[in-house]
């Protein structure tokens, strides 16, 4: 029997996580062998999001309750993925996780199974998505495409998926990596 993967995709934000995730639930919608971890974030609810949203008082409370296999903060906010990725893997499943960039080695530690998965966007399309989705100020959106660069250089055995162009390319890209390595055995 093979050993299940954890999928970790990360990338900056405004790169188009949140819909290559919904991409990719659409085309595995009746495959048992994947399943796909929300996260619980200390933020309202967005719908192009699939995460929990929590006070920080009930994030903590969970936290120090052992309830999350994963944190990170993050721009003031908390995150967490929640223990039952744990139980999903015991029981066979691939699990994908929309992770982060700079807790990455914490998550290897944790999951040697884990197959990371950068999103790559270049730099003037990136700062066009944050400016249209209009969440941050210009300064705030200047401290995320800074980060992005100081962030950039990740090790060689990270998969890098480039969405410059079409959400449909990059679907692809990642449904085809997705299929490529859920039967493979982690190196």
């Amino acid at each position: 029997m093979h050993k299940p993967h954890v999928f970790y995709l990360m990338g900056p934000s405004g790169s188009g996580k949140d819909a290559l995730i919904q991409w990719a639930k659409q085309h595995f919608a009746a495959d048992e062998n994947l399943v796909f971890a929300h996260r619980y974030i200390t933020r309202p609810i967005d719908l192009n999001e699939n995460h929990i949203a929590l006070t920080e008082t009930e994030f903590l409370t969970r936290q120090r309750s052992g309830l999350f296999a994963l944190t990170w903060q993050s721009h003031q906010l908390h995150y967490g993925i929640g223990i039952e990725i744990d139980t999903w893997l015991s029981q066979g499943h691939h699990v994908l996780i929309n992770g982060s960039r700079a807790h990455l080695e914490q998550a290897q530690a944790r999951y040697s199974n884990l197959m990371p998965i950068l999103i790559d966007v270049d730099h003037d399309i990136l700062a066009q998505r944050l400016q249209a989705r209009g969440r941050e100020s210009i300064t705030q959106i200047e401290q995320r495409l800074a980060r992005n660069q100081q962030l950039k250089s990740l090790d060689s055995h990270v998969f890098v998926l480039h969405n410059n162009t079409s959400l449909s390319d990059a679907g692809h890209g990642l449904v085809d990596f997705l299929h490529q390595h859920m039967y493979r055995e982690p190196q």
